[in-house]
């Protein structure tokens, strides 16, 4: 079950919902958990039982390096975090890498093995890296150990961050475990980012992404240098409004049920540089690694060429992250040559460049690194970055025209989309409105602007309905996470 189906904004969003508002608060934690359970088994039941393990087992490593601090014997916690992050990133390793590995290892030795064709348990990687945050955290002695089994399941099988992130630590909600309540102001909220999200996707990413869909399978003797660009493009927009939407829907959710989740994008293509960008860009992934991974293998304390091997290393393991092929490792490689460029030599340059220089750099290469991202054939993604920069093929041709042309309006859409502008002109208009119609009575303006708000929320959400009810192009890019 995804966000962006009708099965879940007409049928299980509003049973959770209506539930949980009559739910006596003591048991609305139980109720999310079991809610989230069931959201979790509609696509894969035999799957939940490799969630409620780690729920289980890192439920049960948190009380075990309590007892040990109480027993005086605090050497043997990091026996129990050692034995935390081996089972957990050995299942994830299982059940994502096996088969990529077998296949690598026999198209080495020319020797195929017989694959595993293990389906990926949905969301895998997201409720992995939540649950050693909190063994982590509890060996550090950042957070209180959590005594509840139930409180601790709810945060670990959250659905509205489960499949797509953000990655909730538990550091960061561990004060709203217990007391979730929320206001009414924080419910409209989050109507509105769930609404915002939901017409991200389905009205801009999934649009954008048929696009991408036709150019990705053109024929050699078809594609342009012009056709290739604009796929990288296309692709370049689908999985910011595809990711970004999900993670503003998550957001949304998560205030409905009084739950405060992080920021996970600010603006990324309003970079500058590719530093910038990846401080925009999936902000809980980074900062993921950072604190549990950079810092760790010493971050830049210990001189240039150690902090050069931290930053290859949480390189390497954010490329390999994001799936199981030779591409992603590639691309996490490539941001690591670029961050280490910019570190050496760019950065302090750079701030003598135009400005405009400044984000046309960073878009070229961004552009160029989501093209390796999307291409998970290395003989297809070495062909199409050829003809993105005009080996063995033309410029342009009529195919590349006609769809320049055909989606050119929408591109423009995604461009102003994608900046702060409709944001600020959306304050500064129900500003305006407060001023011009308020007057003397202030709560005047703050009615005709909430009623505006409430207008363009049902103009959003019946336009995403109505394309989801037709049938429309509507993939899940997450589904290898």
């Amino acid at each position: 079950m995804v966000f962006s189906s009708m099965v879940f904004l007409c049928g299980f969003l509003p049973a959770v919902l209506i539930v949980y508002a009559i739910c006596p608060a003591k048991y609305r934690n139980f109720f999310l958990f079991i809610a989230s359970l069931f959201f979790y088994a509609w696509g894969e039941p035999r799957y939940i039982v490799i969630m409620l393990f780690s729920t289980v087992f890192d439920f049960c490593n948190g009380l075990l390096m309590e007892y040990l601090d109480h027993k005086g014997k605090q050497q043997y916690r990091k026996w129990v975090l050692v034995l935390s992050v081996v089972v957990n990133i050995g299942i994830l390793c299982f059940f994502k890498y096996t088969d990529f590995v077998l296949q690598s290892v026999g198209e080495l030795t020319g020797k195929p093995a017989q694959l595993l064709k293990l389906a990926l348990p949905i969301g895998i990687s997201f409720y992995t890296f939540q649950t050693l945050s909190y063994t982590i955290d509890v060996y550090r002695r950042q957070v209180q150990v959590q005594h509840n089994i139930i409180d601790f399941g709810m945060y670990v099988c959250l659905f509205p961050q489960l499949i797509a992130g953000p990655i909730v630590r538990y550091s960061d909600i561990q004060d709203q475990i217990r007391d979730h309540r929320g206001s009414w102001d924080d419910r409209f909220y989050g109507v509105q980012r769930f609404i915002t999200g939901l017409a991200k996707k389905v009205l801009l990413a999934n649009q954008i992404g048929a696009l991408w869909d036709q150019l990705s399978v053109l024929q050699h003797g078809d594609m342009s240098m012009a056709a290739a660009w604009l796929g990288a493009i296309a692709y370049t927009f689908q999985i910011y409004f595809d990711f970004s939407g999900y993670s503003d829907m998550a957001i949304g959710l998560g205030q409905l049920f009084g739950l405060r989740f992080p920021e996970n994008f600010n603006y990324p293509y309003l970079s500058q540089s590719i530093t910038e960008f990846w401080r925009r860009w999936h902000i809980t992934l980074g900062t993921w690694f950072r604190e549990y991974v950079y810092i760790p293998l010493g971050g830049n304390r210990k001189g240039m060429l150690r902090q050069i091997f931290n930053l290859l290393v949480v390189w390497f393991l954010t490329g390999l992250w994001h799936g199981a092929g030779w591409n992603f490792i590639l691309w996490g490689l490539y941001f690591f040559v670029l961050l280490l460029v910019e570190k050496l030599f760019l950065l302090k340059e750079m701030k003598r460049w135009p400005r405009v220089f400044r984000h046309l750099y960073a878009m070229f290469f961004i552009i160029l690194g989501w093209a390796v991202f999307a291409c998970d054939d290395m003989k297809v993604l070495s062909t199409y970055i050829g003809t993105m920069f005009g080996v063995d093929t033309v410029a342009g041709n009529s195919i590349s025209l006609y769809y320049w042309s055909s989606y050119g309006l929408l591109l423009v859409v995604l461009l102003l989309g994608s900046l702060e502008l409709p944001r600020r002109l959306g304050e500064k208009l129900c500003e305006c409105i407060r001023r011009q119609l308020g007057g003397a009575a202030p709560a005047r303006g703050e009615r005709i602007v909430f009623l505006l708000r409430l207008v363009w929320l049902a103009v959003l959400l019946t336009a995403s309905t109505a394309l989801l009810v037709s049938g429309s192009y509507n993939p899940f890019l997450y589904f290898r996470f």
